[in-house]
């Protein structure tokens, strides 16, 4: 049979609708009651439940995985990059409050590739089911001539809600004397990589094969370690310490991404505070370890590119942050109070 000219330019039309045939059966763990219609459709449906809410808001992030993707092109391993963007996803949106409805992703490749598809689509589906998230559509890109051959591209959006009176506002309600709870990361979650391969694999001379000590897995899997999602934990912690017709015990929640320390906890201060991180109040991972004794990358930087250790931070009144810090750690996270908030400008400093 004469191959389409198409598939003969570097697109498999074919090919692709044979893949996704595969769809219902991968994403059947993700499904909602809220979700109408059937994938594969020009947009993905969801009945919102207004009447759970007095005033619900929409709460919705966009992101990719960046160049942690380079890792899994060098390791063939695929399985855990759709569950890097949906925890990171999850995450940016668990700070305001809020939990998740339904996520659509986006992949783009110069040649479509089965298994890495499947893959990929895989850990898409277990972190949306692990988040009560339900995965209603997406896009794939076949772009031959686009990309390097054996790469491609992620990214998603999530869309979740939060009722007004609920949604956390950290400028309105820290104050002078807050404390703040580190909760820890898996590793450098999916931000800093640029550094981190110039670091491990050309300053160090390591591959990602190598063996490092004090690692428990070789650099490659270290660093491939999935992205923490806290989702879940930050909806338990609201049930229980911030109740209706009472002070917020949680004031704030700032996700660790990209900026660190540095850039993301002053998007929820007020601009008459200060966040002040205190250097070794947690236990920090043994890849940071490795990063801050032997890259030759100045602390300042290294505490605003990486989370070194710490994938998200909570502002808590100080008489319950015990309580809360309690009560996290019983919900198998390592945690520490590890700053404070003082009279400032609105900046956070690591010291």
């Amino acid at each position: 049979m004469k191959q389409k000219a198409y598939a003969a330019a570097g697109v498999d039309i074919d090919l692709g609708n044979k893949v996704k045939a595969t769809l219902p059966q991968l994403l059947a763990s993700t499904h909602r009651k809220e979700v109408l219609g059937k994938v594969g459709g020009f947009g993905g449906l969801f009945a919102l439940d207004v009447k759970k809410y007095k005033e619900p808001i929409l709460v919705s992030s966009v992101d990719g995985v960046g160049t942690k993707l380079k890792l899994a092109f060098a390791l063939d391993k695929h399985d855990t990059i759709g569950a890097d963007l949906v925890n990171h996803c999850v995450d940016d949106i668990a700070v305001l409050g809020a939990e998740p409805l339904f996520f659509l992703d986006y992949l783009g490749t110069g040649k479509l590739e089965p298994h890495v598809f499947t893959e990929i689509i895989k850990g898409f589906a277990r972190a949306c089911a692990e988040n009560n998230c339900a995965l209603i559509g997406g896009e794939t890109a076949q772009m031959p001539g686009f990309y390097q051959a054996g790469e491609y591209d992620v990214s998603g959006t999530i869309v979740g809600v939060v009722e007004k009176s609920r949604m956390l506002n950290g400028q309105k309600t820290i104050k002078r004397g807050d404390v703040v709870i580190g909760i820890e990361s898996s590793g450098l979650h999916t931000n800093g990589y640029s550094l981190g391969r110039k670091i491990f694999f050309e300053q160090l001379g390591y591959k990602p094969s190598s063996k490092v000590p004090g690692l428990k897995k070789t650099i490659g899997e270290e660093l491939l370690a999935e992205h923490i999602s806290y989702g879940p934990l930050v909806q338990k912690l609201l049930k229980k310490f911030n109740l209706v017709g009472k002070p917020n015990a949680l004031k704030a929640f700032a996700h660790i991404t990209g900026g660190g320390f540095v850039d993301n906890i002053p998007r929820v201060l007020p601009k008459t505070l200060d966040c002040v991180i205190k250097k070794g109040s947690w236990d920090m991972l043994p890849i940071f370890k490795i990063i801050e004794t032997k890259s030759g990358v100045p602390d300042d930087e290294l505490y605003q590119v990486f989370n070194m250790g710490i994938g998200m931070v909570g502002i808590v009144s100080a008489d319950k942050a015990d309580a809360v810090l309690k009560f996290i750690k019983s919900q198998k996270h390592n945690a520490w109070i590890i700053g404070e908030i003082t009279k400032g400008k609105g900046i956070s400093r690591v010291e």
